[in-house]
């Protein structure tokens, strides 16, 4: 897969989390997919629990705007680190940010996300 294709991969990722698609965000992985957010918690079967994190978004932000620095893949795999900036339901500003190793299938899926 060409590291072009996996930042698409990537993108459509954050962008699904800006738009609190969860249809949209959800059809970026696996079925299987495992997400460790963040690394060291149990385990998170994406397809299993997805609506839920969605959910958690639309009631805490108002908006959410993800901003990415580079994207450096190698193999299937791809790492960045990001900011997120906001606005929360009260009106508040809001920004965090982290950095997220992602794995890719063959089909094209995230298989594994590993927040940070």
């Amino acid at each position: 897969m060409s590291p072009q294709t996996i930042e698409k991969i990537v993108s459509a990722y954050f962008a699904n989390i800006a738009a609190m698609n969860p249809e949209g965000w959800v059809n970026n992985f696996a079925e299987d997919a495992i997400s460790y957010d963040p690394v060291g918690a149990a385990p998170a079967k994406v397809h299993e629990g997805y609506r839920e994190f969605i959910g958690q978004l639309q009631a805490f932000f108002e908006k959410l705007e993800p901003k990415t620095e580079h994207i450096f893949v190698a193999g299937n795999e791809a790492a960045l680190k990001w900011t997120m900036e906001g606005v929360s339901k009260t009106g508040k500003p809001v920004i965090f940010a982290g950095i997220t190793i992602f794995e890719i299938n063959s089909a094209g899926k995230i298989q594994t996300t590993r927040a940070y």
